[in-house]
């Protein structure tokens, strides 16, 4: 399985907004439609498409937030069709390399739903720490997740 990373761009966003994942997970992840038009109004956010044998099959968006004075993974998420043959661990393995020769050695957050024990599983595996919770209220509804931080 060859992984590889593609700035989101003119020549693959359809690709990007037609991933999905299933009911049961869609409620952790923006729609990358969402996402997608928050990167061409908000600076300092990169869209990143994941390619396994040149197909699209998941998407990151990393960002500077300027709240945490850090950097952040802020969406991950793997097409519901590609889970379970680990392109998710392969793909966040190789974020992390991607990451560190792009910006050095540096601290990396990310946050995931409290209820959501499968990605808390994945990215303390990765070695993310909890740092703590906080919640927070989008589109009416509101969120409760665990900010979680690795040093690089």
């Amino acid at each position: 399985m060859n992984i590889e990373f593609r700035p989101i761009d003119k020549s693959n966003y359809n690709e990007c907004i037609e991933l999905s994942l299933n009911e049961a997970q869609a409620k952790y992840v923006a729609p990358n439609y969402f996402s997608l038009v928050q990167a061409a109004y908000e600076p300092k956010l990169y869209p990143l498409g994941i390619y396994s044998d040149n197909k699209m099959v998941g998407f990151i968006l990393y960002d500077f937030d300027e709240e945490l004075n850090g950097w952040s993974m802020s969406r991950f998420m793997i097409d519901a069709n590609e889970q379970n043959k680990g392109i998710g661990k392969m793909a966040l393995h190789k974020f992390l390399d991607f990451f560190t020769n792009k910006y050095g050695h540096l601290q990396l957050y990310t946050s995931t739903s409290v209820d959501n024990p499968i990605a808390i599983s994945l990215y303390e595996k990765f070695g993310f720490e909890k740092k703590e919770v906080f919640e927070y209220e989008a589109g009416g509804n509101r969120y409760k997740e665990y900010r979680m931080i690795k040093q690089l």
